[in-house]
């Protein structure tokens, strides 16, 4: 097949336009997961958002938008019980992720006639997403880059010493918490993408690559989001001519991206940063 042929298939377009959104998005808001240390927290949110999406199939409501809205109370009742109730946070984690996944598969039995196929869900399918799916990118990527715009100084306050932003009056809680909201609505995004299973290959492979460049908190988005957009392009492409999943693949591309730059640094010379 030709490469520009490519293009003339609107569910191509649509995945090559959705992915580059998805890069911003994840290259912001991964910055801020790896940075604050929240991976695990996102494995559980990712994995929760099953219960909304059982919850949704058995109610007869869009599945993703009750996984949306399921995933951000569990954001927030992660974020509850480890900061004012005093659970550990990998026991919060452990809790909501199995929740959410026992509700999800019991939902989806209990639903009369025949069960949805889940494997969107779990490994992705970027081929799948609709002009609405990339309105909904652009929105979010607009909005993570102006919350992040004018409040730079105090998500990097937050991020890095919590107590060093109270005692210059920030307001941390609501921050932390907005932060949450955001991460639970860019999983559920994104799981469209590359499923539950790779996801958090997603929004955490760039930053590991950007780091070994900078520790510089905005280069590091910035070149996330460089390196989340080449390995999104390139690998839907080559998924595309090798006839493979092209979720797989562009985690592929990623992990591939980083041993390269990983090599390229040893050889030359260049230091690892620590973000």
């Amino acid at each position: 097949m030709n490469f520009f042929e490519l293009f003339q298939y609107d569910f191509f377009s649509n995945a090559l336009i959705g992915s580059i959104f998805a890069s911003i998005v994840c290259g912001i808001i991964g910055t801020y997961i790896v940075v604050k240390r929240l991976v695990f927290i996102s494995g559980g949110i990712t994995h929760a958002s099953l219960g909304g999406l059982g919850i949704g199939f058995y109610l007869g409501v869009n599945p993703f938008l009750a996984a949306m809205i399921f995933s951000i109370f569990s954001a927030f009742g992660i974020q509850w019980f480890t900061s004012r109730q005093g659970v550990r946070e990998d026991s919060a984690i452990g809790a909501f992720w199995s929740f959410g996944m026992a509700i999800g598969i019991i939902c989806i039995y209990l639903k009369a006639g025949f069960a949805p196929n889940l494997s969107d869900y779990l490994f992705g399918n970027i081929l799948t997403i609709t002009r609405t799916d990339i309105y909904m990118f652009v929105a979010l990527s607009i909005i993570l880059g102006l919350v992040f715009s004018f409040f730079h100084r105090e998500i990097l306050y937050t991020s890095f010493d919590p107590d060093f932003a109270r005692t210059r009056h920030l307001p941390v809680k609501l921050i932390e918490y907005t932060m949450m909201f955001f991460i639970a609505v860019s999983i559920v995004l994104i799981i469209r993408l590359v499923g539950v299973v790779l996801l958090m290959s997603l929004l955490t492979i760039p930053q590991m690559t950007a780091n070994l460049y900078t520790a510089n908190y905005s280069k590091i988005i910035f070149l996330s989001i460089l390196f989340g957009l080449i390995g999104c392009v390139v690998g839907l492409i080559l998924s595309a001519y090798i006839n493979v999943p092209s979720g797989a693949f562009i985690i592929f591309t990623l992990i591939a991206i980083f041993f390269i730059c990983k090599i390229v640094c040893r050889i030359s010379g260049i230091q690892p940063s620590k973000a």
